[in-house]
C-alpha cells in the first residue's frame, strides 16, 4: 500500500469497500434477477404454451379420428346415428383449430404450417366424404372407400407430423427451462460465494487496518504504563489511529512534564516545609509570648480601669461637695471651674465604665440560654425609662424569637441601639420600631427609628471605637455604645450594619438560629 493510501481515513477505507461490494452485490442480483426472468419466462412457455397446443393438437387428431370412425360406420350401416361421431368431431376440430389459432398458430410458424397442413389434407378427406354420407346418396363404391382411405392416410401423416414437431417444441421448451434452473442456481450459488467472500474479505480488511493498529497502539501504550514512561508512543495505519497515537503520545509527554514540575515542587516543598517547621516553632514561641503578653494587658487594663474607679469618685465628690459649700462665694469663673472638674469626673466615670464592658465581652464567657427576644427589649427598656420620658419618645416592637444568647449582653445590644434612637432625636418625638424576620438560618433583628439619620459615607466609621459624629456638648456620650454592639454580636456569631437604603434610620443585626427550632 502506497503511503498515501495509508494515510487514509477510516470512513474513506469503508466508503471504498462499501462501494466495491455494493457494485458485485448489484452486478450479482442483476444477475440473479436475469437468471429468475429467463427461468420464468421458460416455465411459462412450457406450461401456458407449448403444453396447450399439444393438447389442442391432440384434440384436432382425435376430432379427425372420430370424423374418420362416423363416415365409415354410416358407409357401412347406413344408419343416422352412426353420423354422430362425425358431427361432434366437426364441432370438436373447430374447437381445436380456434385454440391453437389463440396459442400462436399463425400462418408463417412452423405450428401454423403444420396446422394448415392438417387441415388442407383433413379439408381434401372431408370434401371427398360428404358426398358418400349426405342425404339420399347411393351406397359408397369401393373406389370411393379406397380413395378416402387415401385421403384419410394424408390426414394421419399431417398429424402425425404436427405432434412430432410439438413434441420437439417441448422437449427443446424443457431443455430451456433447466438451463435457466441451472443458471438460477448457478448465480445464487455465485452470490453465496461473493457474500462470504466479501465477509471474510472485510474482516480481514478490518483486522489488518484497524485491529492490527490499534493492538499495536495499545501494546505500546501498555509497555508504557508498566515499565518504560520514557519510551515514545507511535501510531500506524489509518488516520484516525494514528491521530490517536499522537494525542497518547501527547499525553505522554506532558505527564511527564507534569511529573518532572511535582518532583520539582516536591523538593521545593520539602525544603519549605523544614523552613516552615522552623518559623512554626519560632511562631510558636512568639505566640506564646503573645498570649502571656495579652493576658497581662487585658488584667493591666481591667485593673487599672477598675482602680480608677475610687480616685474618680473621691474627685467627683469632692468637687461636689466643693460646688455646694462654696456656691456663691466664688466668683463666676471658679464656679465655671469646678463645673468643668465635676463633669468631667462623671465623663471619666462613664467611660471607664463603658470600657470595662468592652473588655469584658468574650474575656468570660457566660452561659448561653434560649431567652425570648421580646423579653430583652423589655429590659432595655426598663433601663432607659428615664431617656423614654425625657425625650417623649415611643417604642413599638413585633413579634420577636426566641434565641440562644448570653442574655445581659443581648439587652446591651438592645439598650445601646435604642438609646441612640432617643438621644439623636430630630424635631418630632422619637418612634422605635424593633423588628424580626428570618433568613435562612439567622435571624434578622431591625432597630429602625426616626431621628436625625446618619450619612452613608459614615456607615462603618460608627462601629469604630471612640468615634463620634457629633460634639460632646450637642449630644452626649463617650463613642463606645456602637462599637460594644458590634462585639457583642460577633461575639454570638452574628453581624452588624447601618442599612443605608432604608428610608428610615435603621440598624440592622443578625443572631443564628439554628437551635431556635426546637426551643422557641
Amino acid at each position: 500500500m502506497s503511503g498515501d493510501a495509508r494515510g487514509w481515513p477510516i470512513r474513506r477505507r469503508l466508503a471504498i469497500l462499501a462501494a466495491v461490494e455494493a457494485v458485485l452485490l448489484v452486478a450479482a442480483l442483476i444477475a440473479g434477477g436475469i437468471a429468475l426472468h429467463n427461468l420464468t419466462e421458460a416455465r411459462t412457455r412450457l406450461l401456458d404454451v407449448i403444453a396447450p397446443q399439444r393438447l389442442a393438437a391432440t384434440q384436432l387428431s382425435t376430432a379427425l379420428l372420430n370424423q374418420e370412425t362416423g363416415v365409415r360406420g354410416y358407409q357401412l350401416g347406413r344408419q343416422p346415428e352412426f353420423l354422430v361421431p362425425y358431427t361432434d368431431g366437426m364441432r370438436s376440430q373447430a374447437d381445436a383449430v380456434t385454440q391453437l389459432r389463440q396459442l400462436g398458430a399463425d400462418p408463417g410458424t412452423r405450428i401454423g404450417d403444420d396446422l394448415t397442413a392438417v387441415l388442407r389434407a383433413a379439408g381434401a378427406w372431408q370434401a371427398a366424404a360428404e358426398p358418400t354420407v349426405a342425404p339420399g346418396a347411393p351406397p359408397v363404391t369401393a373406389a370411393q372407400v379406397e380413395r378416402g382411405r387415401t385421403l384419410f392416410g394424408d390426414v394421419r401423416k399431417a398429424l402425425d407430423a404436427q405432434l412430432d414437431h410439438l413434441a420437439a417444441i417441448r422437449d427443446t421448451g424443457r431443455v430451456d427451462l433447466d438451463a435457466a434452473a441451472n443458471f438460477l442456481t448457478a448465480v445464487f450459488v455465485v452470490i453465496g460465494a461473493l457474500v462470504l467472500l466479501l465477509f471474510v474479505g472485510l474482516f480481514a480488511g478490518l483486522r489488518q487496518v484497524i485491529t492490527r493498529p490499534i493492538l499495536r497502539l495499545a501494546g505500546e501504550v501498555r509497555h508504557v504504563a508498566d515499565s518504560d514512561i520514557h519510551r515514545p508512543v507511535h501510531g500506524s495505519g489509518p488516520r484516525e489511529i494514528a491521530q490517536l497515537g499522537a494525542d497518547v503520545e501527547a499525553m505522554r509527554q506532558r505527564i511527564l512534564d507534569e511529573v518532572a514540575e511535582l518532583e520539582r515542587a516536591h523538593a521545593m516543598l520539602d525544603r519549605r516545609t523544614r523552613e516552615a517547621e522552623e518559623s512554626n516553632a519560632m511562631l510558636d514561641r512568639r505566640t506564646r509570648e503573645l498570649e502571656r503578653s495579652n493576658a497581662d494587658l487585658e488584667q493591666f487594663a481591667y485593673v487599672a480601669s477598675h482602680d480608677l474607679q475610687e480616685p474618680l469618685r473621691k474627685v467627683a465628690s469632692f468637687c461636689q461637695l466643693l460646688q455646694r459649700r462654696y456656691q456663691g462665694l466664688l466668683d463666676e469663673r471658679g464656679e465655671q471651674y469646678i463645673e468643668y472638674a465635676v463633669d468631667g469626673a462623671k465623663r471619666m466615670q462613664v467611660l471607664i465604665n463603658d470600657l470595662l464592658a468592652f473588655s469584658r465581652v468574650g474575656r468570660k464567657p457566660g452561659e448561653h440560654v434560649v431567652a425570648e427576644a421580646g423579653a430583652l427589649v423589655d429590659d432595655a427598656l426598663a433601663n432607659l425609662e428615664v431617656a423614654l420620658s425625657l425625650s417623649g419618645g415611643k417604642v413599638t416592637r413585633g413579634e420577636l424569637p426566641a434565641v440562644r444568647v448570653e442574655p445581659a449582653l443581648v439587652t446591651a445590644v438592645f439598650q445601646n441601639l435604642i438609646g441612640n434612637a432617643l438621644k439623636f432625636k430630630g424635631e418630632t418625638p422619637p418612634e422605635v420600631r424593633v423588628t424580626a424576620e428570618r433568613d435562612g438560618d439567622d435571624w434578622v433583628f431591625s432597630v429602625a427609628d426616626n431621628g436625625i439619620g446618619i450619612d452613608a459615607e459614615y456607615a462603618e466609621r460608627v462601629f469604630a471605637l471612640f468615634q463620634r459624629l457629633h460634639t460632646r456638648s450637642a449630644y452626649p456620650g463617650t463613642g463606645i455604645g456602637l462599637a460594644l454592639c458590634r462585639r457583642i454580636v460577633e461575639y454570638h456569631g452574628g453581624r452588624i450594619w447601618l442599612d443605608t437604603e432604608a428610608a428610615d434610620t435603621t440598624f440592622r443585626f443578625t443572631l443564628p438560629a439554628r437551635e431556635d427550632k426546637g426551643n422557641a
